[in-house]
């Protein structure tokens, strides 16, 4: 009698779990925390982010339905996000922000941005990035509901596409433990590669739907908006990484607000 075998699909599930677990709020508990969960989970980072902009877009469009003007719909569609995600990405913009801004060498700097406080370069840094956001979402919200929403939407999807990128083969952990050292270099490039590419395949649609004065227009604004914020994301990348030797939590933080608010003002371009 042949054996039977079986295939158990929850391993499968792990990824997810671990992209959803430590990207987002939303329950889902992480049962494997090893660099296998963390490369699959990184690259099913933008799904989290797409889920995180779905949140975002539905409470700025929600607000807008019950009366209120652009800019209330622009600052719930940016502090969605910060909630869903327990403040940690803004928290790491702004701890790198200190730590860039100290001037001091690598491990003082690693230091500084461990510390619970914010420094002044942070919550300048902190300030100006949530400025722009809602800026840019009360400037798109008010061209029409479809065009904030969208813009939401990507925006999440492309700063967790950020750091699927960030998570490539290559890029350093700047020490020896926590989230970075767990994620860093666990990533193909090959397959960073291909998930970006699906993501700004579904931008160009996206903008295509909603694109004026035409679809190809629309579809040619939001890849735009995306490329010009994984180059924003890069180059703060390897900024990090010559300055620190390598990637944190708190830079994978920063990496995906400054993709986020990259592609947001972009978009209000043109």
């Amino acid at each position: 009698m042949p054996a039977v075998t079986t295939t158990d699909p929850l391993p499968r599930l792990h990824g997810l779990r671990f992209a959803f677990g430590t990207l987002t709020v939303l329950p889902a508990r992480v049962t494997l925390w090893d660099r296998d969960a963390a490369r699959t989970g990184m690259l099913c980072a933008p799904v989290a982010g797409l889920v995180v902009g779905g949140f975002a877009a539905v409470a700025g469009v929600l607000l807008l339905l019950l009366g209120a003007g652009p800019l209330l719909a622009a600052v719930a569609s940016a502090a969605v996000p910060a909630v869903l995600t327990r403040g940690l990405h803004l928290d790491g913009l702004a701890d790198t922000a200190d730590g860039l801004g100290s001037g001091k060498p690598a491990e003082d700097a690693l230091r500084i941005m461990k510390r619970s406080d914010i420094g002044p370069f942070g919550v300048v840094t902190l300030l100006f990035a949530l400025l722009a956001q809602v800026a840019a979402l009360y400037e798109l919200y008010g061209e029409g509901w479809a065009r904030g929403a969208v813009a939401a939407v990507l925006a999440g999807a492309v700063a967790r596409l950020a750091l699927t990128v960030a998570s490539r083969a290559g890029v350093p952990a700047a020490r020896p433990e926590g989230l970075g050292a767990v994620v860093a270099g666990t990533v193909p490039v090959r397959g960073a590669l291909l998930v970006g590419a699906l993501v700004v395949a579904a931008c160009a649609g996206a903008g295509a739907l909603v694109g004026a004065p035409s679809a190809a227009y629309g579809a040619l604004g939001h890849v735009g908006g995306a490329l010009v914020a994984l180059g924003a994301a890069e180059l703060l990348l390897r900024r990090c990484v010559r300055r620190f030797g390598g990637v944190t939590g708190d830079v994978f933080g920063a990496v995906a607000e400054t993709a986020a608010t990259a592609a947001l003002v972009v978009l209000t371009l043109g």
